[in-house]
């Protein structure tokens, strides 16, 4: 089917083409992609036409597309079944491997997304606690749950909605937001609602408001203020968890939150959320606890298996996380260098294999973004979204995405 029929047919059954606001592609202008297969670093669309993919599923897919070793388990997964709806023992070695990896985690609880991980985690906080206030920061992303959308990053940043219609003032008048890095104001915070507060919950490195380098000291004081007073310190690693080293970013800076949600990797492309933390506040869920939180497809064993065959292989190359590393600084230097001789004024934020690009006029990050779709690169469509690399790129990869971005630049 021609491209333009299928976009036509997208629009016509799916609001605006897409089950996701910035898959629209509104941010850069032109028509949404519409994509058919992907191996290895790249996607393809339906005429055939091969792109560098950047954005890898939002960041799930660590190993790149269509891992023939994670292919091959999924299938056989298939075979034994789609979905059971009680224990199955791909759940429980999953569990069993991400415990091992990251020792805080005592006890995992698996659901189906990110948001749902990040509602039951902080449901869990308040149920653990008996107290209703939350803290989170400006910007921060942390799924659509009606609470937490409050001055979020991510496709509200994008569309430039402070917050989404739909949530009542009610919903959020226990959601606290604030600055990021500010240790008087967290001070202010804490003082004036002391044992009201829950939680803290924040991204050990942000990536939906560009990149947002980690700031260790805040972070740490995070530790020591919410010890304090008695609150719950929520690391929301679903973009961070396995993504820089083999376990929890947070944990590699150097603090042990009380609870850690994941999501994206653990899943190995396939729809997956969870958190976990000590026995003790873990046990407070339903059935050993008061804590309710249910769903049917949780603990899903196809998404299992892809998740533990990506951990697998992710605990081999335990030493190789510097490669795609490497190839994200080589990239984000030579795009800086590029932009510097030719007079143009590009922000590139990047941490270990994650990177944003950020132009001063918002019309030149839409003149670039299409340059380079035409050229067959597939960078995050909004410069408040981050881009990834994975171990299926290679530095053939990155010089084609290098020349690529010269010949826009010259043009530009």
């Amino acid at each position: 089917m021609a491209k333009e029929k299928l976009i036509k047919k997208a629009k016509k059954y799916l609001v605006a083409g897409v089950d996701s606001p910035v898959r629209a592609f509104n941010y850069v202008g032109g028509d949404l992609l519409v994509i058919k297969k992907g191996s290895g670093s790249k996607v393809y669309d339906h005429a055939g036409k091969g792109y560098i993919d950047y954005v890898l599923s939002w960041g799930s897919l660590i190993l790149g597309h269509a891992s023939p070793k994670i292919t091959r388990d999924v299938k056989k997964a298939l075979d034994s079944g789609f979905s059971f709806g009680t224990t199955n023992i791909r759940e429980i070695e999953l569990a069993k491997a991400i415990s091992k990896a990251i020792p805080v985690i005592e006890k995992i609880r698996f659901v189906n997304s990110g948001t749902e991980a990040v509602m039951g985690a902080i449901r869990l906080a308040r149920g653990y606690t008996g107290r209703d206030k939350i803290i989170k920061f400006r910007n921060s992303y942390h799924g659509h749950a009606d609470y937490l959308l409050a001055k979020g990053g991510s496709g509200l940043a994008t569309l430039g909605i402070p917050q989404s219609d739909g949530v009542p003032r009610d919903f959020t008048k226990h959601t606290i937001v604030a600055p990021y890095g500010d240790k008087k104001s967290m001070d202010k915070i804490f003082t004036k609602y002391d044992k009201e507060i829950a939680a803290v919950i924040f991204e050990p490195c942000g990536g939906n408001y560009g990149v947002t380098l980690p700031d260790i000291d805040f972070i740490k004081y995070l530790r020591v203020i919410t010890k304090k007073y008695g609150a719950l310190l929520i690391a929301d690693e679903v973009i961070t968890g396995f993504r820089f080293y083999f376990g929890s970013l947070a944990v590699k800076l150097g603090v042990k939150p009380d609870l850690i949600i994941l999501g994206k990797i653990i899943g190995g492309g396939l729809p997956v959320g969870a958190y976990g933390g000590g026995r003790r506040i873990m046990n407070k869920l339903a059935p050993l606890g008061e804590v309710y939180q249910a769903s049917t497809f949780s603990g899903n064993p196809v998404v299992m298996q892809a998740g533990l065959s990506t951990l697998k292989a992710l605990r081999d190359l335990r030493y190789s996380y510097n490669r795609p590393e490497k190839l994200a600084a080589c990239l984000t230097i030579s795009l800086m260098k590029e932009a510097g001789r030719r007079h143009i004024d590009l922000k590139i934020v990047r941490f270990g294999s994650i990177f944003s690009i950020k132009f001063k006029d918002k019309k030149i990050f839409r003149k670039f973004y299409r340059g380079m779709l035409r050229r067959g690169i597939y960078f995050a469509p909004s410069e408040f979204e981050a881009n990834f690399l994975s171990f299926g790129h290679t530095g053939k990869d990155i010089d084609k995405t290098i020349k690529a971005a010269e010949e826009v630049m010259r043009d530009m």
